[in-house]
């Protein structure tokens, strides 16, 4: 902070902002419809929602050009540079807008490898933290960068309800306050997205798309409806890459909860439950050697960039 005064009559103070803190929300896919692929690449069209499971970030501004990640829990520690997609953002940031360096700080508390959005909700933490240090960057550019590192880091800079096609870097935000008791179980084994959608391929299924009937659900704040019409089609393929998967679906359907289904390309398992109380009954009779979490979908505020909100 520095204070400037005239004449001992007016002062001005104003205030350096040398680092940020920011909340990255998991997300979970309630519907993953497969349409084929172009270019290469699977085409999608997913309904998600951002959940109230979160990692902590931090980012500090630092006077020279380097770049630090230091990350910390679940793991993480070990996770190499070049597959860190916090890492890959801050790079991109520094190198599109010519900044300085920083020093990036993450505390995990997302299950790695689980299909919840993790790398990417660190990612998209990060690009809305940079513009507030730097006073530089507007929603587009920030999108840009945000679709390179990773399919969900651009709907992560928003998070809530959405529509995501394409490739995944098409996002359509649904307005919607609903609110789900959700239940996530994860297994200890991870699965890779791109061998799963590599097993898909292999087993040539055809998967019932629900993402539209999913989305008349949401809109018009049936959840039981919206339980009952989750989808993904690539369970097949994480089924046989992990038998977890399937006993932990089987486990949750005994429940009768408003629905089961599988977030990304696994690991985690989620049931959408008919409230909190129940919710929590569940949770203390899963058995296994899982790692259960009870969470709630969530709306963030939009994060601000040093010109707009992220919207």
């Amino acid at each position: 902070m520095k204070i400037y005064c005239s004449a001992g009559v007016f002062c001005a103070i104003i205030f350096f902002v040398n680092e940020i803190r920011k909340k990255a929300y998991a997300k979970v896919n309630l519907t993953l419809d497969v349409l084929g692929t172009e270019s290469g690449y699977h085409m999608i069209d997913s309904l998600v929602t951002t959940i109230d499971l979160c990692d902590g970030v931090r980012v500090k501004k630092r006077r020279d050009e380097l770049i630090n990640v230091h990350m910390r829990g679940l793991g993480s520690e070990w996770i190499p540079r070049e597959d860190n997609n916090a890492c890959t953002a801050a790079e991109m940031f520094r190198n599109r807008f010519d900044t300085g360096g920083m020093d990036i700080f993450i505390d995990k508390n997302i299950p790695i490898g689980a299909g919840l959005g993790g790398s990417s909700a660190d990612a998209a933490a990060v690009l809305s933290a940079l513009p507030i240090l730097y006073e530089t960057g507007e929603f587009g550019e920030i999108k840009e960068i945000a679709d390179v590192c990773g399919s969900d880091t651009g709907y992560l800079l928003t998070g809530g309800y959405a529509e995501i096609t394409g490739r995944g870097d098409t996002v359509r935000v649904i307005d919607s306050d609903m609110r789900l008791d959700i239940l996530l179980v994860v297994p200890k084994g991870r699965i890779i997205t791109a061998k799963c959608y590599e097993t898909y391929d292999g087993l040539n299924v055809r998967s019932h798309h629900t993402t539209a009937e999913t989305l008349d659900a949401l809109k018009r704040g049936d959840a039981a409806a919206l339980g009952r019409s989750l989808s993904n089609g690539l369970v097949p393929a994480a089924v046989t890459m992990s038998k977890d998967i399937a006993d932990i679906y089987n486990e949750l359907l005994s429940f009768s909860p408003l629905g089961v289904n599988m977030t990304g390309s696994g690991s985690c398992v989620y049931a959408i439950c008919e409230n909190d109380m129940f919710c929590r009954y569940m949770k203390s009779r899963i058995r296994g050697p899982y790692s259960v979490i009870q969470a709630k979908t969530l709306r963030p505020k939009p994060m601000k960039t040093g010109t707009e909100d992220l919207r």
